[in-house]
Formats: C-alpha cells, structure tokens, sequence
C-alpha cells in the first residue's frame, strides 16, 4: 500500500476546484488520474470524500489515500489465433489481421489497454520475446496501424531484435503494399518523397507540410489495376515504402490526392455511394435509394517482405495475400 500523502490547501487557493488544485500539488500526475482517485474514494478532505467540484476555501486538510502514479503496464498472454507465416529460433513473421492493435495503447483500464493486441497473442504463443521495447512492446520491432492488415516481423532474442532493428534502419528490409486509393492515379509509377510530421493541429494525423520536426519518407507507388465503376474511379496501387514513417503510405497516397478507402482520417468517405443512382429525380431515389458500401478498414495490406536473413544469410521472400474482405470488396465495386 502507498503512504497516504497530506496535503494543506493555502488560503490563496481558495475558489479553487478541488481536481483542479490536487493536479497542481502533483508532479506528473494527469487530471483523468486525480478524477480516478476522486471517484474510488482515494481522496479525503477533512476526512470526508468530496466531488471533483468542490470548491475549496483554503485551510482544508486534503489526505490521499491511493497510488497517484499508477504502476506501468506489462503486457500479459492471451489466447488469441495467430496466422504464422514464418518462424524459427530467432524470429517469427506474423500475418496481422486489421482490427488488431500491435500492442496497449491508451485507455480508461487497465484491461482496456492491455488487451485483445497482437503483443497478447505473441506472449501466448511464443515461450521467449526480445525485452528491447520494453514491458509493454515484447518482440515488437516495427508497427503496422491498427485498421492496415500484413506481415510483422517479431523478435524472439534481444540480439535477433538487434540485427532486424539494423535492417529496417538501414532499409534493407524491402516492404510492399497493396492499397486501393480512390480516383484515376495517371501515372503509372511514380516515388513520393515529401517529409512526414505529427499535424499540429489534429494530432491524430501525420502531415506532408514541412515543419522543425519533418522526417524524410519515401515510398514508391506503381498501378496494378485501374477500375471504373458505378461507386466511383479507383486504383489498385502496389507501394514499395524505403522508410517507415507513421501512417507513411495513407499521408503521401492522400497528399496526391488519392486517399486509400476506407481512411476516412485523410479524407477518404466512410461509404462509397452508387453513382447510377446521383442523377436521377428526387422521387426516384426516395423509391429506390442508391447501394451503398462499407469497408470498415482502411483497404492496405502489407503484402510482401523481402530480405537476407541476419543470421543465416539465407534469402527471405515472404508474402501474404489479401484477406477475404478486401478480397470480397475488390470483387463487389468491379462487379458494378
């Protein structure tokens, strides 16, 4: 149990809320944490529990009960199917279904965070991960965003980590993508190489526009399949990527103007609307509404990994195909 920690409030904080003011009284605590201990009755003043808003009125004595710096999360195993592409002592290459978190990520609980990601099932599955990443990120050597689907490479040993950190790094790990993006990509190859950095403004999203903190990000884009149909114009793109930037590939697909479908966070629709139906009367379409269609991921999977083998020198090729429901909604918009 930790030591209860007292707390006199001054007359100068007098009118102040009294979440508000145990924040200021603690280092590195946030307010969301100060609003747990309030609503588990780990915060008493003047001996009574008291809400969040009480308004203080100085000379108050505040007695905190609980933990105000919760204990870091360690990643626990959980019994969670895992298609393994490849594996042996060193590494394992892991095919990753969209929907799946590579490891915690922030949330109310603790259950929240540290369950249901790809870490989860790697600790079920595996007796030994590298510790390089820490607690929270075992074997993790690079990432795949929760909605993009594909190869993940894990390490098994903090020195199989090592060398596989050393070939990203170095980028002689070769990546490649598929992604349907909307509209008509023209060009049939084409490199992107402008800068990627957090957005300022909504720091969700990366961005293109050149700031302090921009980091070079290159990615090669070459068409696979040009398709017109009755939901709109779309390209099937194979992406090489050089580097591994956050959201790489949906920040430079989107910043030609071509957002991958399904992104609705750079600006891709979060339906795709029969377009037969857009010119037709009013009446008309209250009798007959137009198809529409949802993908519910973004449509980019990491398809293939090429690369020498940090141990053994052996040459490895490894792919993964699309999964069913890009499949299925490949097959459904060409069908139009």
């Amino acid at each position: 149990m930790p030591e209860p920690r007292e707390i006199a409030v001054p007359p100068e904080a007098a009118g102040q809320r009294l979440d508000h003011f145990i924040t200021t009284q603690l280092d590195g605590v946030s307010r969301s944490r100060v609003q747990l201990l309030l609503d588990q009755g780990d915060v008493l003043v003047n001996g009574a529990q008291e809400k969040a808003s009480l308004k203080l009125r100085g000379g108050e004595q505040i007695l905190i009960t609980g933990e105000p710096h919760p204990a870091p999360l360690r990643a626990t195993p959980q019994d969670i199917p895992l298609d393994v592409v490849y594996e042996d002592k060193y590494f394992a290459v892991i095919n990753k279904p969209a929907g799946m978190m590579v490891h915690a990520g922030a949330g109310e609980t603790e259950h929240a965070r540290n369950s249901n990601t790809l870490v989860n099932a790697l600790l079920y599955r595996f007796n030994a991960l590298s510790s390089t990443g820490g607690e929270l990120r075992p074997g993790i050597v690079h990432r795949l965003d929760k909605e993009t689907s594909g190869l993940i490479v894990v390490a098994k040993s903090d020195a199989a980590h090592t060398k596989l950190a050393e070939l990203f790094s170095s980028r002689q790990i070769r990546k490649t993508y598929i992604a349907l993006v909307h509209g008509r990509v023209e060009r049939q190859k084409g490199s992107i190489t402008a800068a990627v950095s957090r957005d300022p403004v909504r720091r969700t999203r990366m961005t293109t526009r050149h700031s302090e903190n921009s980091r070079t990000a290159v990615s090669h884009y070459e068409v696979v399949q040009r398709l017109e149909t009755s939901f709109g114009k779309f390209t099937l793109v194979r992406v090489r990527i050089e580097t591994g930037r956050t959201h790489q590939i949906r920040v430079h697909m989107a910043s030609l103007g071509h957002p991958v479908v399904g992104d609705t966070l750079y600006g891709a629709s979060g339906q795709l609307v029969d377009q037969t139906m857009q010119s037709s009367s009013k009446a008309a379409r209250r009798k007959n509404e137009p198809e529409r269609l949802k993908l519910g991921r973004n449509f980019l999977h990491a398809a293939r990994l090429e690369f020498t083998h940090p141990f053994t020198a052996k040459p490895l090729e490894l792919e993964a195909p699309l999964p069913s429901e890009l499949n299925e909604f490949l097959g459904r918009i060409n069908e139009s």
